[in-house]
């Protein structure tokens, strides 16, 4: 079966990974609950915290042969245990949500920063059903999975399905009894645009902990 991701690992140098993964462990709780709705901007300035000298260093990786103008990035946490993101495309979201139209990333990308039990990354050219549980395309025969290892990147297309599978590396249907461990990435959408009203993070009060 041909895999739709590109791995590298490791992806970064262990003193950047390290000062990374401290500096994310050091923001604790802050915007925990919204996780997925704090995202930011950069556009290959000088970087002003450490996640932007993590894309300053992977960028002439995964643009290379691409017109890339910037990338737009958030942070993942959360537990296996209690999936919170359903399966889903990559898009302009904030368009999408006044408009409807649909306009991806050219590459989508995930770098794992620690390791869990199940937390599977899953990638598919299947679309996302409504009436599965998290939205899970009717057709899983075809996922290409990633586990979650320290310093692990996955790269794909921009429009490319892809949702997180659960503790046991199942499609979540709820949540699962037992400890867990936070599941900890860092996400970055490599668009060939700026996509609607996504600040900067120098224009937010977020996230100070993550500073150079």
């Amino acid at each position: 079966m041909e895999s739709l991701v590109q791995l590298t690992e490791p992806a970064l140098p262990p003193t950047l990974f390290q000062r990374l993964s401290r500096r994310v462990g050091d923001l604790k709780a802050e915007r925990l609950r919204h996780t997925y709705q704090t995202t930011f901007w950069y556009a290959f300035g000088p970087p002003e915290n450490v996640v932007e000298e993590v894309i300053h260093t992977l960028r002439p990786r995964v643009t290379k042969g691409w017109k890339i103008a910037g990338v737009e990035w958030w942070l993942s946490r959360m537990r296996a245990t209690d999936v919170r993101v359903d399966f889903h495309q990559d898009r302009d979201e904030r368009l999408a949500l006044a408009t409807g139209k649909l306009v991806h990333p050219v590459r989508s990308s995930v770098l794992f920063l620690n390791r869990v039990r199940g937390g599977a990354l899953a990638v598919t050219r299947e679309l996302p059903c409504e009436d599965n549980p998290s939205l899970a395309p009717d057709r899983l025969e075809d996922l290409t999975l990633v586990a979650p290892r320290p310093n692990r990147l996955v790269v794909f297309d921009g429009t490319l399905t892809h949702g997180v599978l659960d503790a046991d590396n199942q499609v979540p249907d709820g949540k699962l009894p037992g400890p867990s461990r936070e599941r900890r990435t860092l996400v970055m959408n490599w668009w060939g645009h700026r996509p609607t009203d996504v600040p900067l993070w120098s224009e937010t009060r977020f996230y100070r902990a993550l500073a150079s």
